[in-house]
Parts: C-alpha cells; sequence; structure tokens
C-alpha cells in the first residue's frame, strides 16, 4: 500500500499542465485507441522508423537532418525540439539542444546566441548567419522545457532561452565576410558596406525578418509568423519585454491580413512588411531584360515551400490565444475551399496568390526536381486549417490526411524531411497534442 501510495505521488509531480486543445478526429469519427497509435505511427516515422530524419551521435547528442540536402537546418532541430517537449521525449530534447548549442550557436562575436542555419551532419557550418524562425522556435522550445520539467535537471532551459532573447535585440555590427550565404541570397548581404544593423524583429514595424542582418532583414517571410509564440514569451519568458512580445503578436495578426489573398487565402512565399510583392534589387553584373522581352516573375512572390506552413501556424494562434478568431476561421475557409476548387485529391504545392499556376522558371526545384507535385507536406497544412473552419469540406481534408501514405512519388522524390515534420506536425494538432505547456504548480 505504501509503495502505491508514492508511486502515485511520483506520477502526479510529473503530471504535464497543458491548454486544452480539441481532438478533432475524434470529433469527425475516428477511435480514441486509433487516434493515438497513428499518431505514434507517425512520430515513430519521423524519430525511429527506417526512413527517419533523426539520428543519434554519441551519448549526449543528435540532430535532425534534411536528408535531400545532407545537412541539418535551425528549422529542423528547433521543430525537432518542440515536438520532443511536446511528447515528454526529454532525452531526444537535450540531444538536440546539445547538438544545436554546440556546433550551430554562435557563442561570441557578431552573432553571438545566434544560430548558424545549415550545418553538415558532422556539425560543419555551412553558413554562419541565421534564418529567423529556426530562433522563434528554438525559445519557445525551451521555455515549453523549463515549463515541463523544470531547469535543474543539467540544462537551465529558461536561461538558455533568456540568452537567445537578449542577444536578438537590435544591435549595430561590422559585417564579416560571409561563409555561405542563405540559398539564393548569399550574394545580397555581401553588396552592403560599412556598418549595419542586426535584429530578429523588424524595430519600426516589430514584424520579424527573413534574416536578422544583410539584405534579408528588409523583408519577412508570412510562414515566420507565429503570432502564438509571442504569447507564449510575453506569459514565461520572464525577460522583461512582455509588453513588446504581445506588440509583435498583434503586429504579426495584422500582417498575415494583409499577406494573405482575400479569395484564394495564398500568399507569397517572401514579400514586404507592408504586405505586398516582394521587390528583388538587380544588383550589377544581373541579366537585364532583352527589349521586347516579358521581365521574369519573381517566384519568391508565388505560394510555395515555405508558405506552406502558414495555414498552420494561423490555426496554432486560433487554437492558443483565440485573438483573431473571427478573421482566422474566416480564413480557413478561404483556403480550404480554394484548395477544395482545384481537388481535394489532386491540388498541386505551388501557386500564385491569385491561384492561377506559376510558368515553369517559376517553380521551385527541390531534390533536383522541378516539378509540381501533391505534396503530403501541404495536404497536412491545409487539413489542420480543418480546426478553424465549420463548413463540411474539413472533413474531406482531414480524412485525405489519414488516408495519405508517406512514400516516394513515381518518379523517386521523396522527402522525409520537410514532409514528414509537417504531415506529424498536423497530426499532432487535429489530435489536440500541440498545445500550450503550462508551468507546474
Amino acid at each position: 500500500m505504501r509503495k502505491l501510495f508514492i508511486i502515485t505521488i511520483l506520477m502526479a509531480a510529473t503530471t504535464v499542465v497543458y491548454a486544452k486543445c480539441r481532438n478533432v478526429f475524434v470529433e469527425m469519427g475516428y477511435q480514441p485507441a486509433q487516434v493515438d497509435a497513428k499518431l505514434k505511427e507517425v512520430f515513430n516515422d519521423v524519430f525511429r522508423g527506417p526512413n527517419k530524419v533523426y539520428f543519434e551521435v554519441g551519448d549526449s547528442m543528435g540532430y535532425v537532418s534534411d536528408i535531400k540536402n545532407h545537412d541539418a537546418r535551425t528549422e529542423g532541430m528547433s521543430y525537432g525540439m518542440m515536438i520532443a517537449v511536446q511528447f515528454g521525449e526529454k532525452d531526444i530534447f537535450d540531444r538536440l539542444w546539445r547538438w544545436s548549442k554546440k556546433y550551430m550557436q554562435h557563442q561570441s562575436g557578431n552573432r553571438e546566441g545566434y544560430f548558424a542555419w545549415s550545418c553538415k551532419t558532422d556539425g560543419t557550418r555551412n553558413a554562419d548567419g541565421a534564418a529567423s524562425d529556426g530562433e522563434l522556435y528554438f525559445i519557445t522550445a525551451l521555455i515549453f522545457a523549463s515549463n515541463r520539467w523544470g531547469d535543474n535537471t543539467g540544462i537551465n532551459y529558461k536561461a538558455e532561452a533568456q540568452h537567445i532573447l537578449n542577444c536578438i535585440q537590435p544591435k549595430e555590427y561590422t559585417p564579416e565576410p560571409r561563409k555561405g550565404g542563405f540559398p539564393g541570397f548569399g550574394g545580397f548581404g555581401a553588396q552592403q558596406q560599412g556598418p549595419q544593423k542586426m535584429y530578429l524583429i523588424d524595430p519600426e514595424t516589430k514584424l520579424i525578418t527573413f534574416t536578422p542582418d544583410g539584405f534579408g532583414n528588409r523583408y519577412t517571410d508570412p510562414s515566420y509568423h507565429i503570432p502564438a509564440f509571442y504569447e507564449v514569451w510575453a506569459k514565461w519568458a520572464d525577460d522583461g519585454r512582455a509588453d513588446l512580445w504581445k506588440v509583435c503578436a498583434q503586429k504579426s495578426r495584422e500582417f498575415l491580413h494583409k499577406a494573405t489573398h482575400p479569395v484564394t487565402g495564398l500568399n507569397a512565399d517572401m514579400c514586404q512588411y507592408d504586405g505586398s510583392e516582394m521587390q528583388m534589387p538587380r544588383w550589377p553584373g544581373m541579366p537585364q531584360p532583352k527589349p521586347g522581352e516579358k521581365p521574369r516573375r519573381n517566384g519568391s512572390n508565388n505560394f510555395r515551400y515555405d508558405s506552406w506552413r502558414v495555414p498552420m501556424n494561423i490555426t496554432l494562434d486560433y487554437e492558443w490565444s483565440g485573438a483573431d478568431a473571427e478573421w482566422q476561421r474566416g480564413y480557413g475557409e478561404r483556403i480550404q475551399n480554394f484548395f477544395y476548387s482545384q481537388g481535394v485529391d489532386k491540388f498541386v504545392d505551388q501557386y500564385r496568390p491569385d491561384g492561377s499556376l506559376p510558368e515553369e522558371n517559376e517553380i521551385l526545384q527541390a531534390g533536383g526536381f522541378r516539378k509540381l507535385r501533391h505534396s503530403i507536406g501541404l495536404v497536412s497544412t491545409v487539413a489542420a486549417a480543418s480546426i478553424m473552419c465549420k463548413h463540411a469540406k474539413s472533413k474531406e481534408f482531414v480524412d485525405a490526411l489519414w488516408n495519405a501514405k508517406h512514400e516516394p512519388f513515381e518518379d523517386g522524390y521523396f522527402d522525409a524531411y520537410y514532409d514528414g515534420l509537417l504531415r506529424l506536425f498536423a497530426f499532432m494538432h487535429l489530435s489536440g497534442n500541440y498545445r500550450e505547456i503550462i508551468p507546474q504548480k
């Protein structure tokens, strides 16, 4: 009896406190046991199965790899940490954090506290610069780890989050020679001379940058806008900037109103801070249009890989804060209506924001292929938006995700990494397992 009492006390002491989220799968007729088994299966596909993207290194580290690009990215590392803390996988979380801190995070210099966005799987940096969404996820995942496990189990999670928050504040710096720029944009930063400003959040608009320095801090990526994360920082970061983070959350919501098309709900991959189309500079030496030639459209103004995340990010804010619920419900039905019009099992993964198809030279390639596909990553995020929707169509999207097979296409293309992670996030959302983790009492 005494032993049972002790076990009960220990279980109570480790019970995690969550904000409640809906299990949409169960609401739509799936059995709870089915949903639990499916969620476990999808998690194992990413972390433990034959097509896993998570790999352990020695006794204490691990990384998530973008297999098709042979690297580890702050995107995948921070996603992995967020998933691990949601599932209570402390060993995975700690391994990913140790690898990120050792190989990715700058410990001194201009970029102190920031993370090199891409490394080889042996830890060698492919680039020194940061992609701002990585920092966003690292901070939030660390705060949740502090809330869930405390800060006395070997890693002071709260202190690590606060260190990044302190380092991302605006500062002036002198550019260092660039090592491997961000894909497609590495040369632009090199064009700027003299002292520059570095900041994760643009100090004027309070919107997140595409990259915190160089050309990348002149514009933004709609998929980096996750107002719910700023609300988490305001509640539990304890960094003295709660009012700032609340403003950032509201500004991101206002931005998303402007950045999403009023009819289709689609958004550009990247855009200006006012939500308008991305204006790319034409640097000296770049080819000029020939007389009478139609200028090439900037493909960054299309809905494509990064853009897929926006429906799920808006869903997250709808679930966690509800601060913009009326607009978000309308957005959810608007974007599902568009994809429904394209065919629930047929829509492709890249469009112009008005819903027209891109020309061939606008299509962003992946894994050596330049091709439009019915990608499971987008199937996943559009299905996740069902949480916001009241129309009957939403069940068709949920069923399509449930029944979709994550397997190679006929031509051999397979993305275990990005498609796999977005699929897992969507199953977490729709099963009620992507939640705010509240500090233990």
